[in-house]
């Protein structure tokens, strides 16, 4: 009978990075499948490649680890407005990480209420729209962008490529009519 095989140590397995969530509003408790496709999402958007290998942020997410803070209006509204200049609340927000730190990548913050009106108004689940943005997030910390109509049709494809690993569908695909009234 054959011994088991001991794990390899020094490089032959990789470490997963470390994704902390911290959840500061309660009601994203309320559905755990939320949390957990939260993170794959995050997790698959990791394996996007660097949109500038040359940069500092080069090495992309490979081995590193960051936080999502899961959060309400308020504190998305403070953040926007403290980094952005914008007072008013937002889906989600991006933080990169300093440059020179090689353990993290950066932070996102993503606030329940905006999601959930948006998520009502597309006629989406809340739990895939947050996984959406958790992925749109990672990729900015990774140095995507949207700002040009070309680094949007990028960022937009890889999306599209995480979220279909994900089993949802194109959420930049023309939606059919509802009914609904597009709110002011």
């Amino acid at each position: 009978m054959k011994k088991p095989s001991r794990p390899r140590t020094g490089g032959g397995l990789r470490k997963a990075p470390a994704i902390a969530v911290i959840v500061e509003e309660p009601l994203w408790r309320k559905d755990a499948s939320v949390l957990r496709l939260i993170r794959r999402a995050a997790r698959l958007a990791l394996t996007a490649p660097h949109p500038d290998p040359l940069s500092q942020r080069g090495k992309g997410g490979k081995g590193r680890g960051f936080t999502v803070l899961l959060t309400d209006d308020a504190r998305l509204r403070a953040l926007n407005a403290a980094f952005r200049g914008k007072d008013r609340p937002t889906n989600v927000l991006s933080f990169p990480a300093t440059s020179g730190d090689e353990t993290s990548l950066g932070d996102i913050a993503i606030a329940h209420g905006v999601v959930a009106r948006e998520a009502r108004a597309q006629g989406k689940s809340f739990a895939v729209h947050a996984a959406h943005l958790a992925a749109h997030g990672i990729l900015h910390l990774l140095g995507y962008d949207h700002e040009k109509a070309s680094e949007a049709k990028v960022m937009e494809a890889l999306e599209r490529t995480i979220l279909a690993k994900l089993s949802i569908a194109d959420p930049y695909a023309p939606r059919p009519y509802t009914g609904r009234r597009k709110a002011a």
